[in-house]
Protein backbone atom coordinates (compact mmCIF):
# COMPACT_ATOMS: atom_id res chain seq x y z
CA UNK A 1 0.00 0.00 0.00
CA UNK A 2 1.40 3.43 -0.74
CA UNK A 3 1.51 5.74 2.22
CA UNK A 4 -1.68 8.37 1.95
CA UNK A 5 0.87 10.65 3.18
CA UNK A 6 2.40 10.45 -0.44
CA UNK A 7 -0.44 11.00 -2.27
CA UNK A 8 -0.94 14.13 -4.70
CA UNK A 9 -2.76 16.12 -2.24
CA UNK A 10 -2.22 19.63 -4.08
CA UNK A 11 -4.10 18.35 -6.83
CA UNK A 12 -6.49 16.30 -4.76
CA UNK A 13 -7.26 19.59 -2.62
CA UNK A 14 -7.96 21.33 -6.06
CA UNK A 15 -10.08 18.56 -7.38
CA UNK A 16 -12.07 18.68 -4.22
CA UNK A 17 -12.41 22.43 -4.05
CA UNK A 18 -13.87 22.38 -7.90
CA UNK A 19 -16.28 19.33 -8.24
CA UNK A 20 -16.73 17.62 -4.98
CA UNK A 21 -14.61 14.76 -6.11
CA UNK A 22 -10.83 13.39 -7.09
CA UNK A 23 -9.29 10.04 -8.43
CA UNK A 24 -6.24 9.13 -5.86
CA UNK A 25 -4.24 7.31 -8.16
CA UNK A 26 -3.02 3.70 -7.42
CA UNK A 27 -3.01 2.81 -3.68
CA UNK A 28 -3.73 -0.32 -3.05
CA UNK A 29 -1.31 -3.06 -5.03
CA UNK A 30 -2.73 -6.86 -6.42
CA UNK A 31 -1.87 -8.29 -3.22
CA UNK A 32 -3.35 -5.49 -1.19
CA UNK A 33 -6.45 -6.33 -3.52
CA UNK A 34 -6.86 -9.76 -2.87
CA UNK A 35 -6.30 -9.48 0.99
CA UNK A 36 -9.28 -7.10 1.63
CA UNK A 37 -11.05 -8.63 -0.71
CA UNK A 38 -10.65 -12.14 1.18
CA UNK A 39 -12.00 -10.42 4.14
CA UNK A 40 -15.75 -11.16 2.96
CA UNK A 41 -15.20 -14.49 3.43
CA UNK A 42 -14.93 -14.10 7.53
CA UNK A 43 -17.72 -12.76 8.86
CA UNK A 44 -16.64 -12.64 12.22
CA UNK A 45 -14.68 -9.65 11.38
CA UNK A 46 -17.54 -7.63 10.63
CA UNK A 47 -20.58 -6.54 12.69
CA UNK A 48 -23.46 -6.31 10.36
CA UNK A 49 -24.58 -7.47 6.80
CA UNK A 50 -27.13 -6.07 4.78
CA UNK A 51 -28.67 -7.48 1.85
CA UNK A 52 -29.66 -4.43 -0.15
CA UNK A 53 -32.98 -5.78 -1.98
CA UNK A 54 -34.31 -6.12 1.59
CA UNK A 55 -34.00 -2.21 2.28
CA UNK A 56 -34.45 -0.90 -1.13
CA UNK A 57 -31.04 0.22 -1.44
CA UNK A 58 -30.35 -1.88 -4.50
CA UNK A 59 -28.99 -5.10 -5.42
CA UNK A 60 -25.84 -6.34 -3.89
CA UNK A 61 -24.51 -6.78 -0.42
CA UNK A 62 -21.97 -5.40 2.26
CA UNK A 63 -20.13 -5.29 5.48
CA UNK A 64 -19.20 -3.25 7.66
CA UNK A 65 -16.06 -4.30 9.84
CA UNK A 66 -16.34 -4.31 13.44
CA UNK A 67 -13.31 -2.57 16.00
CA UNK A 68 -10.44 -3.18 15.67
CA UNK A 69 -10.14 -2.70 11.88
CA UNK A 70 -7.79 -4.75 9.81
CA UNK A 71 -4.28 -3.55 9.73
CA UNK A 72 -4.71 -1.98 5.85
CA UNK A 73 -8.66 -0.40 6.49
CA UNK A 74 -6.52 1.00 9.66
CA UNK A 75 -4.04 2.18 7.84
CA UNK A 76 -6.46 3.71 5.13
CA UNK A 77 -8.39 5.76 7.55
CA UNK A 78 -5.77 6.98 10.12
CA UNK A 79 -3.87 7.91 6.98
CA UNK A 80 -6.39 9.90 4.73
CA UNK A 81 -8.01 11.31 7.34
CA UNK A 82 -5.54 14.96 8.06
CA UNK A 83 -5.08 16.25 4.71
CA UNK A 84 -8.90 15.49 4.28
CA UNK A 85 -9.20 17.46 7.22
CA UNK A 86 -7.72 20.72 6.29
CA UNK A 87 -10.39 20.14 3.11
CA UNK A 88 -13.11 19.47 5.47
CA UNK A 89 -12.00 22.55 7.47
CA UNK A 90 -11.88 24.92 4.67
CA UNK A 91 -15.66 24.06 3.18
CA UNK A 92 -16.45 24.49 7.02
CA UNK A 93 -15.08 27.88 6.50
CA UNK A 94 -16.41 28.69 3.17
CA UNK A 95 -20.10 27.48 4.02
CA UNK A 96 -20.05 29.41 7.43
CA UNK A 97 -20.82 26.61 9.60
CA UNK A 98 -19.15 24.63 12.26
CA UNK A 99 -15.78 22.59 11.49
CA UNK A 100 -12.90 22.35 13.76
CA UNK A 101 -12.19 18.70 12.58
CA UNK A 102 -9.46 17.87 14.96
CA UNK A 103 -5.69 17.28 13.00
CA UNK A 104 -5.95 13.20 13.97
CA UNK A 105 -8.43 10.69 13.05
CA UNK A 106 -8.39 9.32 16.46
CA UNK A 107 -8.85 12.42 18.20
CA UNK A 108 -12.38 12.88 15.71
CA UNK A 109 -13.52 9.52 16.27
CA UNK A 110 -13.16 9.95 20.10
CA UNK A 111 -15.83 13.58 19.26
CA UNK A 112 -18.21 10.70 17.36
CA UNK A 113 -17.95 8.56 20.52
CA UNK A 114 -18.68 11.47 22.67
CA UNK A 115 -21.90 12.21 20.62
CA UNK A 116 -22.99 8.75 21.17
CA UNK A 117 -21.45 7.26 17.92
CA UNK A 118 -19.44 4.38 18.87
CA UNK A 119 -19.74 1.45 15.71
CA UNK A 120 -17.27 1.40 13.29
CA UNK A 121 -18.61 2.69 9.37
CA UNK A 122 -15.91 1.20 6.96
CA UNK A 123 -17.32 -1.39 5.19
CA UNK A 124 -16.71 -3.96 1.95
CA UNK A 125 -19.45 -4.28 -1.15
CA UNK A 126 -19.89 -7.21 -3.14
CA UNK A 127 -21.93 -7.11 -6.56
CA UNK A 128 -22.61 -9.62 -8.95
CA UNK A 129 -24.76 -9.82 -11.94
CA UNK A 130 -27.71 -7.42 -12.20
CA UNK A 131 -26.57 -5.90 -8.63
CA UNK A 132 -26.18 -2.00 -7.92
CA UNK A 133 -26.74 0.63 -5.61
CA UNK A 134 -29.00 3.35 -5.06
CA UNK A 135 -28.28 6.92 -5.06
CA UNK A 136 -27.90 7.70 -1.46
CA UNK A 137 -25.20 9.42 0.99
CA UNK A 138 -23.93 7.76 3.95
CA UNK A 139 -25.13 9.52 7.11
CA UNK A 140 -24.96 8.03 10.56
CA UNK A 141 -25.92 10.17 12.89
CA UNK A 142 -25.44 14.23 13.92
CA UNK A 143 -21.77 14.07 13.83
CA UNK A 144 -20.74 13.76 9.54
CA UNK A 145 -17.36 14.07 8.12
CA UNK A 146 -17.73 15.52 4.98
CA UNK A 147 -15.88 13.73 2.84
CA UNK A 148 -15.16 9.71 2.79
CA UNK A 149 -13.62 6.76 0.26
CA UNK A 150 -13.75 4.19 -1.71
CA UNK A 151 -11.45 1.67 -3.34
CA UNK A 152 -12.17 -0.53 -6.57
CA UNK A 153 -10.59 -4.09 -5.49
CA UNK A 154 -11.50 -5.73 -9.00
CA UNK A 155 -10.52 -4.45 -12.08
CA UNK A 156 -13.54 -3.12 -14.86
CA UNK A 157 -13.54 -5.15 -18.17
CA UNK A 158 -11.31 -7.90 -16.78
CA UNK A 159 -13.22 -8.74 -13.25
CA UNK A 160 -16.76 -7.17 -14.36
CA UNK A 161 -18.49 -4.97 -17.09
CA UNK A 162 -20.64 -2.32 -16.16
CA UNK A 163 -20.88 -1.38 -12.11
CA UNK A 164 -19.32 2.45 -12.76
CA UNK A 165 -19.54 4.61 -10.06
CA UNK A 166 -21.72 7.43 -10.17
CA UNK A 167 -21.99 10.97 -8.48
CA UNK A 168 -24.92 12.86 -9.07
CA UNK A 169 -24.96 17.14 -8.11
CA UNK A 170 -28.08 18.80 -7.45
CA UNK A 171 -27.60 22.18 -8.16
CA UNK A 172 -29.15 25.34 -7.07
CA UNK A 173 -32.00 26.42 -9.89
CA UNK A 174 -30.42 24.07 -12.62
CA UNK A 175 -31.14 20.48 -13.36
CA UNK A 176 -28.80 17.77 -11.41
CA UNK A 177 -25.46 16.74 -13.03
CA UNK A 178 -24.27 13.20 -12.88
CA UNK A 179 -20.60 11.67 -13.35
CA UNK A 180 -19.18 8.75 -13.95
CA UNK A 181 -15.46 8.10 -11.67
CA UNK A 182 -13.44 6.24 -13.99
CA UNK A 183 -12.16 3.76 -11.03
CA UNK A 184 -9.12 1.15 -11.74
CA UNK A 185 -8.08 -1.82 -9.19
CA UNK A 186 -6.08 -0.32 -6.87
CA UNK A 187 -7.53 3.69 -7.08
CA UNK A 188 -9.61 5.08 -4.70
CA UNK A 189 -12.94 8.25 -5.42
CA UNK A 190 -12.56 10.50 -2.48
CA UNK A 191 -15.62 12.09 -2.43
CA UNK A 192 -18.27 14.68 -0.36
CA UNK A 193 -20.50 12.66 1.49
CA UNK A 194 -23.55 15.03 2.01
CA UNK A 195 -22.95 18.31 0.14
CA UNK A 196 -19.90 21.00 -0.78
CA UNK A 197 -19.19 24.19 -1.21
CA UNK A 198 -19.94 25.93 -4.58
CA UNK A 199 -18.90 29.40 -6.30
CA UNK A 200 -22.05 30.69 -7.90
CA UNK A 201 -24.05 34.38 -9.07
CA UNK A 202 -24.69 35.05 -5.39
CA UNK A 203 -21.46 34.25 -3.76
CA UNK A 204 -20.89 31.18 -1.98
CA UNK A 205 -23.73 28.23 -1.80
CA UNK A 206 -24.12 24.19 -0.71
CA UNK A 207 -24.17 21.95 -3.68
CA UNK A 208 -26.00 18.11 -2.76
CA UNK A 209 -24.13 14.65 -3.92
CA UNK A 210 -25.58 11.70 -3.86
CA UNK A 211 -23.59 8.76 -5.07
CA UNK A 212 -24.50 4.81 -5.92
CA UNK A 213 -23.41 2.10 -8.57
CA UNK A 214 -24.71 1.16 -12.16
CA UNK A 215 -25.92 -2.35 -12.85
CA UNK A 216 -22.73 -5.18 -13.17
CA UNK A 217 -23.57 -6.94 -16.52
CA UNK A 218 -21.32 -9.71 -15.73
CA UNK A 219 -18.71 -10.37 -13.29
CA UNK A 220 -17.90 -9.79 -9.42
CA UNK A 221 -17.53 -6.32 -8.26
CA UNK A 222 -15.68 -5.91 -4.92
CA UNK A 223 -14.84 -2.40 -3.23
CA UNK A 224 -13.87 -0.67 -0.16
CA UNK A 225 -15.66 2.05 1.58
CA UNK A 226 -14.09 3.81 4.07
CA UNK A 227 -15.92 6.44 6.19
CA UNK A 228 -14.56 8.60 8.96
CA UNK A 229 -17.53 9.30 11.34
CA UNK A 230 -18.23 6.29 13.49
CA UNK A 231 -22.76 5.59 13.36
CA UNK A 232 -25.24 5.17 16.52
Amino acid sequence: MIDPADLDWTRIGAELDERGWALTGPVLDAADCERLAGLYERPAGFRKTIVMARHGYGRGEYRYFDYPLPDLVQRLRTGLYPQLAVVANRWAERLGTAGGFPDTHEAYAARCHAAGQLRPTPLMLTYGPGDYNCLHQDLYGEEVFPLQAAFLLDEPRADFEGGEFVLVEQRPRQQSRPEVVPLTKGCGVIFAVRDRPAEGSRGVHRRILRHGVATIRAGRRRTLGVIFHDAT
